[in-house]
């Protein structure tokens, strides 16, 4: 049986792609800093779950040696920031960055270590339509994501010659509690900019990962699942 590992994987987006390997017959191990009512329903459904903060490098291969050999790590744990730049502060920006893509870098560098030895694996970074476009007052959250796109690309590059794969799929405005803020105006609002006409669900971005896992001849690429809204 192969594992995968999801952090931030007990609610939204990580839920939804927990439950897709689960029905694939996946060892699931879904990664959760809070949120303990959706944790233990998760594990009623038999996920396996693990309370860790992924940007601290101690949690992080704790969390590794319990869970053993992954075979799919997908790098979903974030946080979101929603100010404008004079009104950040330094801990703020570096608590952001911290968990997007420290926690990435983190979680790759350990689950990097069997999968070369193995010379088979996969890496799925989980960035975002404003790592691709930038989102205004959102500016470090948006400089996070695109920083998993470039490493992304760069770990691609440097684990190809190993049989390891990495990718991202680029989220648009999904449909989960991370944008539970927007009243029902704001909604209506970005459903009228997206040429689709609705949000994205958890199972659309769970889609585009099962097609990375299935296709084992892409690496580096960058999958936008976001109903168009980044179209120019």
């Amino acid at each position: 049986m192969k594992t995968i590992l999801i952090t931030g994987g007990v609610r939204g987006i990580g839920r939804s792609i927990a439950l897709k390997f689960k029905q694939k017959g996946f060892r699931v191990c879904a990664v959760y800093s809070r949120d303990e009512e959706n944790a233990n329903s998760l594990a009623a459904l038999g996920v396996e779950v693990y309370k860790a903060d992924v940007s601290k490098e101690d949690e992080v291969a704790s969390l590794f040696k319990k869970i053993g050999r992954v075979d799919v790590l997908v790098n979903n744990a974030g946080i979101s920031l929603i100010k404008q730049i004079q009104d950040i502060s330094y801990e703020e920006y570096e608590r952001v960055m911290s968990v997007n893509m420290g926690g990435a870098f983190l979680c790759s560098r350990e689950a990097a270590r069997s999968m070369i030895d193995k010379r088979n694996g996969l890496i799925v970074n989980i960035s975002s339509v404003w790592g691709e476009v930038g989102g205004s007052c959102e500016s470090v959250y948006s400089a996070s994501k695109a920083a998993l796109l470039g490493f992304t690309k760069a770990l691609a590059k440097e684990l190809g010659w190993s049989g390891v794969r990495v990718n991202s799929v680029s989220p648009g405005v999904i449909d989960t509690p991370m944008n539970a803020h927007f009243s029902v105006e704001d909604i209506q609002a970005i459903k009228e900019e997206i040429p689709m006409g609705r949000l994205g669900t958890g199972e659309d971005v769970a889609r585009a990962v099962e097609y990375l896992y299935e296709n084992d001849y892409v690496t580096g690429a960058d999958i936008p699942v976001n109903g168009g809204f980044s179209i120019v």
